[in-house]
C-alpha cells in the first residue's frame, strides 16, 4: 500500500451508483458473516442516503480516486443514544460514525476512517448490531469502549461504543 494516495472526502451525487453498489456488497458479506437482519436488503434507503448527501455528512474514502468505502459522519445528539443500557463514557459533544461499509478491496477501512474522524472531533461514538462480528472487532481495534446496549427506532439492540481521546492521543 506504500505510495497509495487516501483521501476522505465529502461524497458527491455523481458518486452515488458506486456508493449503493458498495452499500449492495456489505450487504451481501454482512448476510455471509452470520448477520443477515442488521440491513437485510434495502438498509441504508435511498431517501437516507440522499438526506446525508445533501446534509454534508456522507463521506467516501478514496484511494488512488478509487472509491473504498463509506460512511456517515453526524454531529448533535443523536436520538438512538438517547437511552442506553448501560453508561456512556461521558456527556461531552460528540460525532457519530452509522453506516460504515467497505468495497473489500483493501484492509483496515474502518481504522483509517476513524483516525479520520478523530481529526473533526475527540469524541466519537458508534454501534453495531450484536451479530456484526467483524464490526465489533474493527471498533474494538480502534480503541473504542463498549458502553452498552441501545435500540435502535425499531427497537432492535445495538452494541454501543465511545472513544474520547486524551491530550496525549490527539492526532
Amino acid at each position: 500500500m506504500e505510495g497509495n494516495k487516501l483521501q476522505i472526502r465529502p461524497a458527491r451525487k455523481a458518486d452515488m451508483a458506486e456508493i449503493d453498489a458498495i452499500y449492495a456488497r456489505a450487504r451481501c458479506f454482512m448476510k455471509q458473516a452470520g448477520n443477515p437482519s442488521q440491513w437485510g436488503d434495502s438498509y441504508p434507503p435511498a431517501e437516507m442516503l440522499q438526506e446525508d448527501l445533501e446534509a454534508g455528512q456522507l463521506f467516501v474514502l478514496e484511494e488512488d480516486g478509487r472509491i473504498q468505502g463509506v460512511f456517515a459522519l453526524i454531529g448533535g445528539e443523536d436520538p438512538t443514544y438517547g437511552s442506553i443500557d448501560g453508561a456512556w463514557l461521558n456527556d461531552l459533544p460528540y460525532l457519530a460514525i452509522h453506516r460504515v461499509a467497505s468495497r473489500g478491496e483493501i484492509r483496515g477501512v474502518t481504522e483509517k476512517i476513524v483516525r479520520w474522524c478523530f481529526g473533526r472531533c475527540r469524541n466519537l461514538r458508534i454501534d453495531t448490531h450484536p451479530d456484526n462480528l467483524p464490526m465489533q472487532k474493527a471498533v474494538g481495534r480502534c480503541g473504542f469502549q463498549r458502553c452498552g446496549i441501545i435500540r435502535y427506532f425499531d427497537g432492535s439492540p445495538r452494541i454501543a461504543y465511545q472513544h474520547t481521546l486524551t491530550e496525549e492521543e490527539c492526532p
